[in-house]
């Protein structure tokens, strides 16, 4: 009864919550739509405030973006905060009278590690303004306070706390759930560090994938500690003591430990701002956010003929035309019309992906190669660009990296459930076969694999190797014995890769913007357009608030097993041979 109980009060809830959710869109479309009409003004003596804390970092939101005004996000799900826009709005900030610092909370911003770095990158080019920055928090996360330690003056409210204590990334492993259940899983991979698998048939990391996720954590760490304590103006030894002890503890430990300038209250912090302002005690601050500011940054070269095509490819690579994802035909298609439109003269093909799908992988791979006979292209990597995300990325005349992003992962794998054992014992389901063939009933999941099967499935795997390596030797100019001693599914950093020969330059989107432009002649006279247009804002926001429903209505009802239904929910997208990253990997 108390189960019983339990799932009528969260149907009732949700019902409430969508009542009370619709009434409040509806009061904010109003306002969004009233606010889109007025045309946006910087008053004198502003700030830009940029409030990152629990912001999911993406590479883009859409151009109409909007901001609660302070108020958080009235759905409960977590509003996403668009890298190219926020950077287009500090680097107006850079050259606009108007502002006269940045007020940062990144707090518990949730982001990847190249993203960050990407982000930091631009508010240490605002700097160079003379500008100040403030940031405070009531909690810094470790993305938080990579970012936050750019700043001028750091402040913590006097109960928050640092979470400073380095890098860690956990794996689930499925294989008890599927024994319990009656699943046995059928694995065929290439490369001992090709290692997605792992979760189906171990209860825990192999050696070898221990070892690769130790190296490039560890350089991923050290590279932080590095660019933080040159913030700082202390020694990376003695910060990295700090964080690999992690000896900021209490709030006081990060005045100690010159992590904080001072523990103060929100209000104290306003009144610092008035300070630095030259403004009356309780005198209101003027503020903008990023959204505003963003859009009156003027696009350089408006009347430009040279554009450079940016194709954003964010997530998981599938076959067809899906969204949300690196869908092949949809991908492809964008490639086309890129390679075919004159006035685009170069393409800079932005990756943020683990993999996925080899065919769908090799479609977009033969579409960039068709655009390499046309124009130079460029490939940025992002957060990840690993497995397939590297396969799209091998055909590039030059492959641009930050030091942490995550690619390499050169391998490949299949997967394949056997589910006789829940079907026949668990369920009391029995099946049974005609066929014309000795292999019409080709792995049925129903029994065992067969030694034919297997032989027949490894050697398919063992092909898509080869290929895979083919398309790294014949885009980076190597040879594949040499790309082979660096492949075997192994992960690798930026820094990492490059040192291998799979990355040329270390830098960030604007790097391979500058780059495509130097391979046209085109000075400063280029235009940059991004591809894949969006979709009105609207149609994004309800998307978005559908899903979250749906994810708060699960999240209730599982609860702690929550991300063990995420990581089964995946599978359904192993179809096929993938070339996919070796874990899903959540540095935290």
């Amino acid at each position: 009864m108390k189960f019983l109980g339990n799932v009528l009060a969260v149907i009732v809830g949700l019902f409430v919550f969508s009542i009370l959710s619709f009434l409040v869109l509806f009061g904010i479309i109003g306002i969004i739509a009233s606010s889109s009409e007025k045309e946006v003004k910087v008053k004198e003596n502003t700030v830009l405030h940029l409030n990152l804390n629990g912001r999911v970092l993406v590479e883009r939101t859409t151009d109409n973006d909007f901001d609660f005004g302070g108020f958080g996000n009235p759905f409960g799900n977590q509003m996403n905060a668009g890298l190219i826009n926020l950077k287009k709005a500090i680097a107006e900030a850079k050259t606009n009278d108007n502002i006269k610092g940045i007020y940062l909370n990144t707090g518990l911003i949730l982001a990847g590690q190249a993203g960050l770095l990407d982000l930091r990158e631009a508010l240490l080019d605002f700097k160079e303004s003379g500008k100040f920055i403030i940031a405070y928090d009531e909690a810094y996360g470790e993305g938080g306070y990579f970012l936050a330690s750019v700043a001028d003056e750091i402040y913590l409210n006097p109960l928050g706390g640092i979470d400073f204590n380095g890098l860690a990334s956990e794996s689930i492993f499925l294989k008890g759930f599927f024994e319990k259940v009656g699943i046995q899983p059928e694995v065929f991979r290439v490369g001992e560090f090709k290692s997605a698998v792992e979760p189906f048939i171990l209860d825990k990391m192999s050696p070898e994938n221990r070892l690769q996720t130790q190296y490039f954590l560890d350089d991923i760490n050290a590279h932080a500690v590095n660019l933080i304590a040159e913030s700082l103006k202390m020694t990376p030894d003695s910060l990295m003591k700090i964080n690999s002890k992690m000896l900021v503890r209490k709030p006081a430990d990060a005045v100690t430990y010159g992590l904080a300038t001072e523990l103060l209250y929100e209000d104290q912090v306003h009144a610092k701002l008035r300070e630095k302002l030259g403004l009356e005690e309780d005198a209101d601050i003027s503020r903008i956010n990023a959204t505003d500011l963003a859009s009156l940054a003027k696009s350089k070269n408006i009347t430009s003929k040279n554009l450079i095509a940016v194709i954003i490819a964010e997530g998981e690579i599938v076959g067809g035309s899906a969204e949300g994802v690196i869908s092949s035909e949809k991908f492809a298609k964008e490639i086309r019309k890129a390679r075919k439109d004159d006035n685009i003269k170069a393409i800079v093909l932005r990756v943020n992906s683990p993999g996925g799908s080899i065919l769908a992988s090799d479609v977009i791979w033969r579409e960039l190669t068709e655009a390499k006979k046309a124009k130079p292209v460029i490939a940025s990597m992002g957060e990840v660009a690993a497995s397939g995300g590297y396969y799209i990325s091998a055909p590039a005349d030059t492959i641009v990296a930050q030091p942490n992003t995550i690619t390499g992962s050169i391998g490949i794998f299949g997967l394949w459930f056997n589910v006789q054992e829940l079907i026949n014992d668990k369920l009391g389901v029995t099946t049974d076969v005609v066929a014309t063939g000795e292999l019409s009933d080709f792995m049925n999941p129903g029994r065992p694999t067969t030694e034919v099967e297997r032989m027949i499935i490894q050697s398919s795997i063992e092909d898509g190797y080869e290929t895979f390596i083919s398309r790294v030797a014949e885009g980076r100019g190597m040879h594949p014995d040499s790309v082979k001693k660096v492949a075997s599914g192994r992960v690798w950093t930026g820094n990492q890769a490059k040192a291998r020969g799979l990355v040329d330059v270390l830098g960030g989107l604007d790097t391979a913007i500058e780059i495509a432009a130097a391979k046209i002649d085109a000075g400063d006279d280029y235009r940059v357009v991004f591809y894949p247009e969006q979709k009105p804002w609207f149609e994004e926001f309800m998307t978005s608030f559908s899903d979250n429903v749906q994810a708060k209505l699960l999240q209730v009802y599982l609860g702690d097993q929550y991300p063990l239904y995420q990581k089964i929910q995946k599978i359904k997208h192993y179809q096929g041979v993938q070339v996919r990253m070796p874990q899903d990997i959540t540095i935290k």
